[in-house]
């Protein structure tokens, strides 16, 4: 098994290549792809039978020639509208819900939107029924402030 490795050191480059790979989904920013990049090109270098050396070298050139040319169009390329995406309970604004529990004058009920049931209020404070439609307009921690559509 060892001396399978040592002749085909190009196999192990190539599973590292995957393994960062694998890893750049979790993390999302390109940046470990960079990685993949530079252990992909270490790989060519093991198949040509050159040493230990060179193929790190070759790792760490092909790495950071990735990270200054590469990772920037890339970025450009895949996160076009980044300025304009919310996420997390941000993305729920403007969305509109039914009313699952009626929303009480000057209190609180419950709104439900696609599947989640989130803790409202009225935006001018007046009693919204049950089964009423809603749209989002604020948000304050847990709790949403909705107006009757």
């Amino acid at each position: 098994m060892i001396d399978f490795l040592t002749q085909n050191v190009w196999l192990i480059w190539i599973l590292v290549s995957v393994l960062l790979l694998i890893l750049e989904l979790f993390s999302g920013d390109l940046f470990i792809l960079c990685f993949s990049i530079g252990a992909l090109a270490s790989s060519f270098t093991a198949a040509l039978g050159l040493g230990i050396i060179p193929q790190l070298i070759s790792m760490a050139l092909c790495s950071l020639l990735s990270i200054y040319f590469i990772r920037p169009v890339a970025l450009r390329y895949l996160h076009r509208n980044d300025e304009d995406r919310v996420s997390n309970a941000d993305a729920i604004i403007g969305r509109t819900g039914r009313v699952s529990a009626a929303i009480e004058a000057g209190g609180y009920g419950r709104v439900a939107i696609d599947g989640d049931d989130w803790k409202a209020q009225s935006a001018d404070g007046s009693q919204v029924e049950k089964d009423a439609w809603v749209k989002v307009i604020g948000r304050d921690s847990i709790i949403i402030t909705v107006e009757k559509i």
